[in-house]
């Protein structure tokens, strides 16, 4: 027997760590199919719901109608939950709203198309075939900048993945002194993506702009749907750790010592492994203390608090506050150590932990 559901759509009015979807995003049923936002992965648990509530009729026809609340769903079917309810249109403009939405889509499409050739020119996205570059358009952002507007400052939360389509833009520090400049096709706002770490410089446009974004859950999307971009950005990433790093070198020669409020654990095991640093690192913090071992710049030997191994460098890579030392020189027998894994793998994996831990 086949099952006929009532066409209709629900949109998402809240949602709290959901792996997959967005606020406002919308899901429709239609002619017994079930339509998802762009690029997104098909969610089970939500479409199990969405089936069974499209097929009570009698339900979403009083809602059409007006008839009664409107009542508001919860999926709460893994770690994050959402809330949507039923989209009910307007009966005196239900044509009206259709051509809306109709010319709504038309014009994002229009926007994507506009920008796709620039979109192709760039390195990150050269990799990808016609069909999914225009998937990916769908996910981004396109916003305009007039000049002496500041794109992103120092501090902020790093939410969104930035890539420059047209313009300028300067790379500022606390003096107002500028570091560097970044054209069309370059990208910014990885590091803080990426780490968790806040914004590390102001960038400003020094002209008018079209600079297209990505937010972070639709960033974790497309680095799965797209490893080569995933490649890439990590890439990117550690070139610029190491750029970073280069200028701290020198203090690695005769020892270091800080704060993990100034810099973050991921900064620090990434310049002692950039270096090819032979040594161990103390750690003193509130909750726990340590030492982590490095055999150029490798990982060998991690005891952190009742913490070892991979999970000891795991709990490492995720504290904010505390006190650290390195010190030059490991035994003969700590040299005789293996590593406990890929460094960087360990590290994006320690960073994937503390964003998920993060939300």
């Amino acid at each position: 027997m086949i099952s006929h559901f009532k066409n209709s759509i629900f949109i998402i009015t809240d949602e709290h760590h959901c792996p997959f979807y967005n606020a406002k995003e919308e899901f429709e049923v239609s002619e017994n199919a079930l339509k998802i936002p762009t690029g997104k992965p098909v969610c089970l648990i939500l479409a199990q719901d969405i089936v069974a509530l499209a097929s009570e009729q009698a339900i979403l026809e009083k809602q059409e109608k007006g008839i009664g609340e409107q009542p508001e769903f919860k999926c709460g079917g893994c770690g994050g939950i959402i809330k949507f309810e039923y989209k009910k249109a307007k009966n005196y403009s239900t044509l009206q709203m259709k051509l809306l939405v109709a010319a709504e889509r038309k014009e994002k499409l229009r926007e994507i198309i506009r920008y796709a050739d620039d979109l192709r020119e760039i390195e990150l996205f050269s990799s990808l075939a016609e069909d999914d570059l225009l998937d990916l358009g769908t996910l981004l952002e396109f916003e305009h900048y007039d000049w002496g507007y500041f794109v992103s400052q120092k501090g902020q939360a790093g939410t969104k993945l930035y890539i420059i389509i047209s313009g300028q833009v300067e790379v500022i520090d606390d003096e107002g002194i500028v570091l560097a400049e970044m054209g069309p096709g370059e990208v910014f706002g990885e590091l803080s993506m990426i780490s968790g770490e806040t914004m590390t410089a102001t960038i400003q446009a020094v002209e008018p702009c079209v600079i297209a974004t990505l937010n972070k859950k639709n960033f974790r999307h497309v680095l799965v749907r797209f490893p080569s971009l995933q490649i890439f950005l990590y890439k990117l990433f550690v070139d610029r750790i190491n750029v970073l790093n280069a200028k701290r070198a020198e203090e690695l020669s005769t020892g270091m010592v800080g704060q993990l409020s100034d810099i973050s654990p991921v900064e620090i095991s990434q310049m002692i492994n950039s270096n090819h640093k032979t040594g161990y690192l103390e750690i003193e913090s509130e909750f726990l203390n340590g030492k982590i071992l490095f055999n150029e710049g490798e990982v060998v030997k991690v005891d952190l608090g009742h913490k070892r191994g991979l999970a000891g460098f795991y709990e490492f890579i995720a504290l904010a506050e505390g006190r650290f030392k390195f010190i030059q020189g490991l035994s003969i027998s700590e040299r005789k150590l293996q590593s406990i894994g890929g460094f960087m793998g360990m590290l994006m994996e320690g960073m994937k932990r503390l964003d998920d831990r993060r939300g």
